[in-house]
């Protein structure tokens, strides 16, 4: 088991290698669905990375103004993907 401290100072014993993603379950439903990235001892981490050990997290919703940064950059690799998806199609 690893310990988990919230920004507020809660503590939460998980098993280790959850995610942030599970432990946002684990709360409640509605921070699960709001839930697009996590922060774990002052770094931002995709919500499915396994938690391994002792750690600070706080899970970045999408009312963060951390989310809207995440979504565009996420959008810009997609717009990307798609244009060479595009280039290298036949007839192009």
């Amino acid at each position: 088991m690893i310990t988990l401290t919230f920004p507020d100072g809660a503590k939460r014993e998980i098993e280790q290698g959850l995610s942030a993603a599970q432990v946002a379950a684990g709360i409640s439903k509605s921070l699960e669905k709001k839930a697009v990235a996590a922060v774990v001892n002052g770094t931002l981490v995709d919500l499915n990375d396994p938690i391994t050990a002792d750690a600070t997290l706080q899970i970045v919703t999408r009312d963060d103004a951390r989310a809207l940064e995440l979504i565009r950059h996420d959008c810009a690799h997609s717009r990307h993907r798609n244009v060479r998806r595009q280039a290298h199609a036949p007839g192009h």
